[in-house]
């Protein structure tokens, strides 16, 4: 008996001992104000990684008696240390593509400004290319609050063909893009949109959509591409950018004329390379009005939806997770809020019942982007109605937007087990919504709080990049000080949510959104995606939360972006490709 009790407690000391007793950690990072959302140690002050997971947080004593031989040390020099963000609604895979050859003037302060390097990009710019500013401003950040005219475009670009976009409202051509793409007086108007004529007939160059936004993407796409190797290099340099804003994780909503399999050529090959550097789950966008129902049959026989998350351990999420932000083209309310609020056609009701009824069938996860309260009315007709025929059963779902969205719509949201992926749009469109609808309806848009009050799951995302910015930390600043990017109030005070609260948004919140388990937090046993950030979140006076990046970035426990003080632990970036790139003398977002 006392033999017994002696083996039992020999193996107890074998095998029963603390585990950083038996792993070392990879990586520990010390001296850091660890925000952690774990609510059983909310504040940490180091960390330690194993492989790709969090093995424990702690004081700086306790997570360093995990150190081993081959540990890693890196000190966070007491700045602020978050979970990595999650964007739930971001156009990476297209944006990717065509990062390289977009001169962005995201968060550029004077007209001026842009003006000059809209000149100088003309300048470099090759025969053949164009010069295109691609979304994510608006005249309201600008010094001088006020649109570029098209003579100061023409002025600034000369002979080189240009393409500039204003949220989904207007774009402008310049004289050269104009006969680029020989558009002249006797061009008729696209569908639901307009070419703006003169008192004589002839285009001015800009392109308004009435309210559709076709006439906008269809003559993007009819500019020249990248290469297939400046591609892959574009969509490294835009991973880049976002882990430089410590983006770790994205949900890809689709987009117009971003057609699957063919475009997703890029980044599945970057995939099999193990070069994603943000976890990456994506939805397949439908392309053509009446092939939906088609498209999303022949795509759910070919795609098997990993329901379990059963997804390889060692590396960074990258599959299909399901169907939308577009499911069919007639449930599409564009945002324009230029021009009134478009109705839905009566044919939606029996498009979108069809392709949600496979949808719900086959188990996939589905989202859909509804603006307008009375667009959400019918569609929620539509979910209820496949619900009763083939019970959704906790089968993931949600609305992207919603910004008008109804208590009496929010409660059927909640029953029906659905969730909603908001984005910071009214930053970058509260001053039109406003001049549309008045500042009262603006205050509560979208109603996040009320949302959280009634448990339905809510992420957080920026719609990045044709409207909105990629910068996550807009979103986080729009969110919290209720303020456009030009200042205006735009939610009201109480409707705001804290700081801690919004970093949930978009961390677990998103995380929450397609049920996904053991990421978001720095806690024990969940996946290693950390930043650390170059000013604290929590402190800092609020305007300075919009200029808040990553010093250092770890997605899945590998360092993916360091800035000057951690270059040592990251990779370098590839050299920008083409030479003429505006990334390559710009960057990306302009602080």
């Amino acid at each position: 008996m006392r033999t017994g009790l002696f083996s039992g407690a020999l193996l107890c000391l074998l095998f029963c001992l603390p585990t950083h007793a038996q792993t070392k950690a990879d990586i520990i990072i010390i001296n850091g104000k660890i925000t952690t959302l774990d609510p059983a140690r909310p504040e940490a002050e180091a960390v330690a990684i194993t492989t790709n997971r969090i093995a424990a947080t702690g004081t700086n004593t306790e997570i360093l008696k995990w150190k081993g031989k081959t540990t890693k040390i890196i000190d966070a020099r007491n700045n602020r240390v978050i979970p990595g963000l999650f964007d739930s609604h971001l156009h990476v895979i297209r944006g990717g593509r065509f990062y390289n050859s977009e001169l962005r003037w995201d968060g550029v302060t004077s007209l001026k400004r842009a003006l000059e390097m809209l000149k100088e990009q003309a300048q470099r710019t090759p025969a053949g290319q164009w010069v295109r500013v691609v979304g994510g401003w608006n005249e309201y950040q600008f010094d001088e609050k006020r649109l570029p005219t098209i003579d100061e475009i023409n002025e600034a670009t000369g002979n080189v063909p240009a393409f500039i976009l204003y949220l989904y409202a207007k774009a402008w051509l310049n004289k050269a893009g104009l006969q680029k793409l020989q558009i002249t007086g006797d061009t008729p108007n696209p569908p639901d949109g307009l070419i703006e004529k003169d008192n004589e007939g002839n285009p001015t160059g800009l392109l308004v959509a009435e309210p559709n936004a076709f006439i906008l993407y269809s003559t993007l796409a009819k500019l020249p591409e990248l290469s297939t190797e400046e591609k892959i290099n574009s969509t490294l340099q835009y991973m880049t950018e976002l882990n430089r804003l410590g983006v770790t994780a994205v949900m890809d909503a689709g987009g117009g004329f971003q057609n699957f399999p063919d475009d997703y050529g890029i980044t599945d090959s970057l995939n099999k390379a193990g070069k994603i550097t943000v976890r990456l789950p994506y939805f397949l966008f439908a392309q053509k009005k009446g092939t939906e129902l088609n498209d999303f049959t022949r795509w759910t026989g070919m795609v098997e939806i990993d329901t379990d998350g059963k997804k390889e351990d060692d590396k960074v999420d990258y599959h299909v997770n399901g169907g939308g932000e577009n499911l069919v083209m007639d449930a599409a309310d564009f945002e324009n809020f230029l021009f009134p609020r478009p109705e839905l056609p009566a044919t939606m009701e029996n498009n979108l019942k069809a392709v949600i009824s496979l949808l719900v069938k086959k188990r996939w996860p589905f989202r859909l982007h509804a603006t307008y309260n009375e667009s959400i009315t019918r569609d929620l007709d539509v979910i209820e109605a496949v619900n009763k025929e083939t019970p959704l059963n906790g089968l993931v779902w949600f609305f992207d937007h919603a910004e008008t969205v109804s208590e009496e719509n929010l409660r059927r949201i909640k029953a029906l087990g659905g969730g909603i992926a908001i984005q910071h749009r009214m930053a970058y469109q509260g001053e039109s919504f406003i001049h549309r609808y008045g500042r009262k309806p603006a205050m509560n848009a979208p109603p996040v709080k009320r949302m959280l009050e009634l448990g339905i799951p809510v992420g957080l995302g920026t719609d990045g990049t044709r409207v909105a910015s990629y910068n996550p930390w807009i979103a986080l600043y729009w969110i919290t000080t209720g303020k456009t990017i030009g200042g205006t109030e735009v939610i009201a005070k109480e409707n705001t949510v804290s700081r801690l609260a919004a970093l949930q948004l978009i961390t677990t919140g998103s995380y929450g959104l397609i049920k996904e388990q053991a990421k978001g937090k720095i806690q024990k046993g969940y996946y290693a995606d950390l930043v650390i950030l170059n000013k604290d979140y929590f402190a800092v006076p609020e305007e300075e939360i919009r200029s808040i990046k990553a010093k250092l970035t770890i997605v899945n426990g590998q360092s993916v972006y360091g800035d000057n003080e951690y270059t040592q632990w990251a990779p370098a970036p590839p050299a920008i490709m083409p030479t003429w790139s505006p990334v390559k003398y710009y960057g990306g977002y302009q602080y």
